[in-house]
């Protein structure tokens, strides 16, 4: 079957469709029901069925693959490569498994992981699901604030770290942001496990909550951990991403569905069957981390690389050795990671023998065409752009060479996957856009498997956040988006206030707040500036309280400071400005529109309800004296 004919399937005859892929995992009980949409925009897959996202990873491969490897955690800023197969990989998660058990978790309690890329952090995921709990991992980058309002959302049981990340060759410990968010947290957890590798000789432990990884692994050595059988639509983990508000959304997940949709993108999506290779470049933290580093290719009986290192280190060559030497397949990388080589001699992409590398997928913000092209011809290896969300959980619109490979046209990350009814509406009068028409992306409920299937704990914030924006019961994306006569897709940009940072979504308004704790500062707005790099970078601009005495290139580093302390590097502004007045509508709404339009230059819209005109030529002042921090 075509492409054409496997889509038309999946939206014409969900329930027939997504039976037949059920076929592709372990149920312990069979589905009862294919799909329950009578209560929409809420749905459920596969209901009445029972499964396990790590028998499906782990156990049901042994007799035929048990010595096959299935991860390979390598880190270049440690130097150590571990090549664990089905087998040991099975023992690891019943050792950690035990330990979970004898820390009191057990079904249905959230465990909090902030770990690097490292063999461990799979463990502890694959680890929760083998027992029931809900895992939750949160990005290493991310600091002690950020990480405190996860605990406190989640309300953890356990929180599990590493002593230390690295990056670039400096140690980053994570300890004593560990213990920052818990002495923040409302809802600490009675435990922290603590998996060291010897980075940090300094880190602190706190008697009676903080364990040892090392010492209990040793008492759980022979552990035999049963699985727990779940119904298909029990939580599997929890991911968190920003939105509009300060608060970060608790984006939860299933089991039988997730487990179902992996298992077929893996193999039509990313075209890797059984005892292939795949290498995902992404962090562990990240949704494509879940999906394509752990529970895609190992639910797939496939070899999955994981790496801790820059693209750059020890050399550029880096990762296209790592794909000659474990005979990669498939690679998924970022636009970034490949914008950040691009930088280097063109030399480096033949550097290694990738004979066995037939595709590399990039995702995670829009692929330009000059990189698409620059790294398409470097490698001699096809490039497949794909677009998702941490909602979706795998790709929403992509090409499918594992099933039928369309024509690639630069700029679209392609077609709606199986299961995604999509549809462009115009903004203004909730039709259909006609092709070349610019609108809103939106998806046609039920979702497919795979996807979110709430907000944890907020039913409510779950339809408001994504169903309420037409008249129509729609999932919106959020982004704007253009069709072609074709049904190829191209998206243009977010329509809310959150910008996208090398992949990285984050809420203007968590910088902002962050911003605001300075002293000095008034009022502050966080707009998305492209980048040539990073697709976008945050950019500030603020006033200052009457009477603060700090000059502005002084409160321009404190603001920084604020928000690199708060919300990590990753989200540290690229330019702040200071300036006397912040456009506002008489409502005393931001205008950050106008405020984006007149950092790119572009037409600032609709001014007819500016409330101070003065305001945007104090910001125009300000763009032509240059930024009071920054470049």
């Amino acid at each position: 079957m075509g492409y054409d004919a496997f889509y038309r399937q999946s939206i014409e005859e969900p329930e027939r469709f997504w039976g037949e892929q059920a076929r592709l995992i372990h149920w312990d009980t069979p589905p009862q029901r294919i799909l329950d949409a009578s209560k929409l925009p809420f749905r459920r897959w596969f209901v009445g069925g029972t499964t396990n996202l790590c028998y499906n990873a782990v156990d049901r491969h042994l007799a035929e693959r048990g010595e096959q490897l299935a991860l390979v955690a390598i880190s270049t800023e440690t130097g150590v490569t571990e090549e664990i197969t089905y087998r040991v990989l099975y023992r690891e998660v019943n050792r950690f498994a035990g330990i979970l058990q004898g820390l009191g978790v057990g079904r249905g309690d959230r465990v909090v992981i902030y770990m690097p890329n490292m063999a461990e952090a799979v463990y502890a995921m694959l680890a929760c699901a083998r027992i029931g709990a809900i895992h939750s991992v949160v990005f290493g980058g991310f600091a002690a604030h950020n990480l405190a309002l996860r605990i406190d959302d989640a309300e953890p049981k356990l929180l599990i770290c590493a002593d230390a990340g690295m990056r670039g060759g400096k140690v980053i410990p994570y300890k004593p942001l560990v213990d920052a968010a818990l002495a923040e947290a409302k809802a600490p957890p009675p435990h922290v496990l603590i998996v060291s590798r010897g980075l940090d000789s300094d880190m602190h432990r706190v008697e009676g909550r903080d364990v040892d990884y090392a010492r209990l692994r040793a008492e759980h050595m022979n552990d035999e951990v049963p699985v727990e059988w779940l119904e298909s639509n029990e939580p599997s983990y929890l991911l968190y991403t920003s939105g509009t508000t300060g608060k970060p959304k608790g984006i939860q997940r299933d089991v039988g569905g997730y487990a179902v949709a992996m298992a077929m993108s893996t193999r039509l999506v990313f075209d890797i069957a059984p005892g292939q290779v795949m290498f995902s470049t992404s962090d562990v933290g990240w949704a494509v981390g879940h999906s394509y580093n752990v529970y895609g290719p190992l639910i797939g009986g496939a070899t999955s690389l994981l790496y801790e290192g820059l693209p750059t280190r020890p050399d550029p060559g880096v990762w296209w050795r790592l794909c000659e030497r474990y005979k990669v397949r498939t690679m998924f990388s970022s636009p970034t990671g490949i914008r950040v080589l691009k930088k280097q001699d063109a030399s480096w992409l033949k550097c290694a023998d990738l004979s066995h590398l037939k595709w590399l997928f990039l995702a995670g913000e829009p692929l330009d065409e000059p990189t698409a092209h620059w790294v398409t011809e470097g490698l001699g290896v096809p490039v497949i752009d794909n677009y998702w969300q941490t909602e979706t959980g795998w790709p929403a619109l992509t090409l499918m060479p594992g099933l039928e490979l369309k024509p690639v046209k630069w700029g679209s990350p392609g077609l709606p996957a199986p299961g995604y009814k999509m549809k462009v509406i115009n903004e203004i009068t909730g039709e259909e856009a006609a092709a070349g028409e610019k609108g809103v992306l939106v998806m046609v409920p039920p979702l497919p498997p795979g996807c979110l299937t709430t907000v944890w704990r907020d039913d409510d914030r779950y339809v408001n956040s994504y169903f309420s924006h037409f008249k129509e019961l729609l999932y919106s994306s959020l982004d704007w988006a253009i069709r072609d006569a074709d049904g190829y897709t191209n998206i243009l940009g977010r329509t809310d206030d959150v910008i996208n940072v090398a992949g990285h979504r984050l809420g203007t308004r968590e910088i902002e707040e962050s911003v605001a704790t300075y002293a000095s500062v008034a009022e502050a707005a966080v707009i998305g500036m492209k980048d040539e790099l990073k697709g976008q970078v945050p950019v500030v601009f603020a006033t200052l309280k009457q009477g603060a005495t700090a000059s502005s290139e002084e409160a321009a580093r404190g603001m920084q400071q604020a928000v690199t302390d708060q919300l990590g590097p990753i989200a540290r502004p690229a330019r702040i400005y200071v300036v006397n007045a912040l456009p506002k509508t008489r409502s005393g709404k931001l205008l950050r529109r106008s405020l984006q339009a007149l950092v790119q230059e572009t037409d600032p819209g609709d001014l007819s309800t500016l409330d101070d005109p003065a305001s945007l030529d104090e910001v125009r002042k300000a763009l032509e004296r240059g930024p009071d921090l920054g470049s």
